[in-house]
């Protein structure tokens, strides 16, 4: 039975254990595409966190592929001395590395790569980067198709050159390979159009080039074997270009699935919550079954559990994390000593604010992007510490300083969770369509975290009626939420419950952005200044009983609380 803690080995790369960072943008890089002292913060945790093999986000093999602002660069050699450097410090701590290889193509902008964008075909983008923008890219010529083949191969040999073990072709996701494959992206008449053989070709040929010009360096295939609209790859064609992939020389395929175009949206290439746990892991098994490569799955998969039977079936042999190691950089080594990790929501607030024109976050912890503020943090230490109130908040603070501190956690309700058991029953969370199972899980993993950490919890406990249980404690922590104004505060949880969330009309009318406004912000307040200031105890208020508003700035309020001991050090960034 393979082990997800166990050595793996893809082509010439050995990786300690069977956890592969997906790529992930993350605009760390400075204007022209050079590593900056953020991007190696934001790597290093991950990898001393104990991924086995760290999938460096994508980077162009030609300055036309460019698709983001703040892309990291690796189509020119000027990148080598700040690519070598993070390789070096992947290996220090105990990592492979990888680089994705991605072109644009036609889901790019002029304004953003400095060139006029190619394609397999001139049929009209449409392009999110800060704004949209719909644009026609040029068909690329034979020409052209050729001299794109080897910037791949260039950009192959200056990361092997790097120190990198493995190189990544993006063939997912609407990017350039992936609209070679797509029937509605591709509509030549040439070698490289019609048949599926034909629109398969160009992906295969690089992956050739590659394996003959520069070797000994690791090539994954990452492709999407389904892009999810009528017009689109189907699984069948996909599933056979997978075949190809591997008999053209890839050491693993990395099977995905969605696209820019996938309906109802193109969410669906990085599964929110709604599309539930391991979507795409069916696909990869099938796959699995006829390849004699490795085959990574991917997709909601930060369920450990999940994780740990998914590779022990010995149906795939790695699986890939993205958004869970946001949520929780020790996620392979916490699983591994059978710790509680933060789990990921699904919310996809990490994308869709990186769409936007961020960096690269995450809802449920703040370090991301922010490593080196953290890494300078000042927690507590040597205290009493009563937390009041069990919400993610309150939750989030007990589970940060617990292993410093003594903490009790007082919550006048039966259950952990607060408003978050809620958030699943509406119609929406941040942008995505809510998924119960989410919420639950992100909190029952909390509150191991903090029980596993010696935290006392006391539930059916309202410290307002007795405030003597408060008695001998250094320090106070409120977080108990905020109230509604209007005689709301029964009326909107007993309507969510009854499932009102969910019916058709009702749920349109609030998903509209004016009203979820008004609930998060004006028809509640924080009920922190409530609380009375003891004499001889430090009083700290996080969350939404500081400022009532969504749950990101809740959450961050407690990390900034916990671990650089002012609540407010981030509200200029929220």
């Amino acid at each position: 039975m393979a082990d997800l803690f166990a050595p793996g080995r893809i082509g010439p790369a050995t990786l300690p254990n069977r956890v592969v960072m997906a790529s992930m943008t993350t605009r760390a890089a400075d204007a022209q595409g050079f590593v900056t002292e953020d991007g190696m913060a934001y790597y290093r945790a991950r990898a001393r966190g104990g991924v086995g093999l760290i999938t460096v986000e994508m980077a162009a093999p030609e300055k036309a592929g460019r698709h983001r602002f703040h892309e990291l660069g690796l189509y020119d050699d000027r990148f080598l001395p700040g690519l070598s450097r993070l390789v070096a410090m992947i290996h220090e701590e105990g990592s492979a590395a990888s680089i994705q290889l991605g072109h644009g193509g036609g889901h790019t902008r002029k304004d953003i790569c400095g060139e006029t964008p190619i394609a397999p075909s001139a049929v009209p983008h449409p392009v999110l980067e800060i704004t949209m923008e719909t644009i026609v890219p040029e068909a690329m010529t034979k020409a052209r198709i050729e001299q794109t083949i080897r910037a791949y191969v260039e950009a192959a040999d200056r990361a092997r050159r790097a120190g990198f073990d493995c190189v990544e072709i993006h063939a997912s996701h609407g990017y350039l390979i992936s609209q070679f494959h797509t029937p509605a992206e591709n509509i030549r008449t040439d070698e490289y159009g019609g048949s599926l053989e034909n629109r398969a070709r160009f992906g295969l040929e690089i992956t050739r080039r590659i394996k003959a010009e520069a070797p000994g360096i690791g090539v994954i295939y990452r492709l999407t074997v389904e892009d999810y609209f009528p017009e689109g790859l189907p699984f069948k064609d996909g599933f056979q270009i997978a075949v190809w992939a591997a008999e053209a020389g890839a050491d693993a395929i990395h099977v995905s699935a969605g696209h820019y175009r996938s309906l109802p949206s193109a969410a669906r290439m990085i599964p929110p919550m709604w599309m539930g746990e391991a979507p795409f892991l069916d696909f990869a098994r099938k796959i699995r079954r006829v390849v004699n490569v490795p085959v990574i799955a991917v997709g909601n998969l930060g369920d450990p559990d999940l994780a740990r039977q998914a590779v022990a079936s010995g149906e795939v042999d790695f699986i890939a994390l993205g958004r869970p190691l946001l949520a929780d950089p020790d996620w392979v080594s916490k699983a591994k000593e059978g710790k509680a990790v933060r789990r990921c929501l699904a919310c996809n607030s990490c994308v869709d604010g990186m769409r936007g024109g961020g960096r690269l976050h995450c809802l449920v912890n703040p370090t991301v992007g922010r490593e080196l503020l953290f890494a300078n943090g000042r927690p507590p230490g040597g205290e009493k510490i009563a937390v009041v109130g069990g919400g993610p908040a309150g939750l989030s603070y007990a589970s940060l300083v617990a292993e410093d501190n003594q903490v009790t956690l007082f919550e006048r309700g039966d259950q952990l969770g607060g408003s978050f058991r809620l958030a699943g029953l509406a119609p929406k969370f941040q942008e995505v369509e809510t998924r119960e199972g989410s919420f639950r899980a992100y909190i029952a993993a909390l509150e191991r975290a903090c029980r596993d950490k010696g935290v006392v919890i006391r539930t059916g406990t309202d410290v307002t009626n007795d405030p003597a249980l408060l008695d001998g404690f250094d320090r106070i922590v409120v977080a108990t939420g905020a109230a509604y104004r209007h005689g709301l505060g029964l009326a909107v949880p007993a309507l969510l419950r009854a499932g009102a969330g969910k019916w058709p009309g009702l749920a349109r009318l609030m998903t509209r952005p004016g009203l979820r406004d008004w609930f998060y912000h004006r028809a509640r307040y924080g009920t922190g200044n409530r609380f009375p200031v003891r004499p001889g105890q430090k009083i700290e208020v996080i969350g939404d009983a500081r400022r009532a508003g969504k749950a990101m700035p809740a959450i961050q309020s407690a990390f900034a609380a916990a671990l650089l001991g002012d609540p407010a050090a981030l509200d200029e960034r929220v």
